[in-house]
């Protein structure tokens, strides 16, 4: 892992001094449990993909709070809470990082940003008007005003507020930021966002964490099929 030495996080190890019980959730899903038992390296770019439950948000989550950042996102400067749903994974979690690599970071957690914007309106400046716009506008305009922070950027199915050309535009501005030296870890259910440029790839799910191309992604596979034939899927709906 030398070559990739200015990552923010280069693995993902459970802690020596903080072991977590296998019989523990959120131990007892076999992503997690495959990651703290194997460690996982990581590349410039990460992307978990899989089915509702199967560990992705716990996962990204985990890491997010590990690394510093505010579990409901933000950046490290973020200091707000809602009410706290995430798991004690982060606890267990030590993350390997590179050599003077930069601490900073950027989390984009889907299901708490309208908590987070709130935070921001709070503050004043230059986020208030983050509820004025659409859920897709409000999500783009905050990635791309944070678009210079140089660091770990990490993304909790961001697609549920972005239509197919935001997708497009998000993948745009990751790409920027990982050649200028930024990483990117990302959970997502879009096929769109799993094509991001140089990814590792993984499935999520009963059997753990699986490397896989784009192509043999089961989410790809099946949204390809629908795509074909819509009716294949919905005559099976009562």
């Amino acid at each position: 892992m030398e070559e990739f030495s200015r990552l923010p996080v280069r693995r993902i190890e459970e802690h020596r001094r903080a072991p977590l019980a296998r019989t523990v959730w959120p131990a007892t899903l076999a992503p997690v449990r495959q990651l703290l038992d194997e460690g996982l390296d990581l590349g410039p770019v990460t992307v978990l993909v899989g089915d509702n439950g199967a560990g992705k948000s716990t996962l990204v989550e985990a890491i997010a709070g590990a690394f510093g950042l505010n579990p409901e996102g933000g950046t490290h400067s973020a200091r707000h809470a809602s009410r706290p749903t995430e798991s004690p994974l982060a606890e267990h979690l030590q993350l390997v990082r590179g050599a003077g690599a930069s601490k900073r970071g950027v989390f984009l957690r889907a299901e708490t940003m309208h908590s987070h914007f709130t935070y921001l309106e709070s503050l004043g400046g230059g986020d208030a008007g983050l509820h004025e716009q659409s859920h897709g506008e409000s999500f783009l305009d905050y990635i791309t005003s944070r678009a210079s922070i140089a660091g770990l950027w990490l993304l909790d199915e961001p697609e549920s507020a972005l239509s197919l050309p935001s997708c497009l535009a998000l993948i745009g501005v990751l790409r920027e930021a990982v050649a200028a030296g930024s990483q990117v870890i990302l959970s997502t259910h879009s096929p769109i966002l799993a094509a991001l440029p140089g990814a590792r790839l993984y499935e999520v799910g009963e059997w753990g964490l699986h490397a896989s191309s784009y192509d043999d992604l089961r989410l790809v596979q099946d949204w390809r099929l629908f795509l074909d034939g819509p009716e294949r899927f919905l005559r099976h709906i009562d």
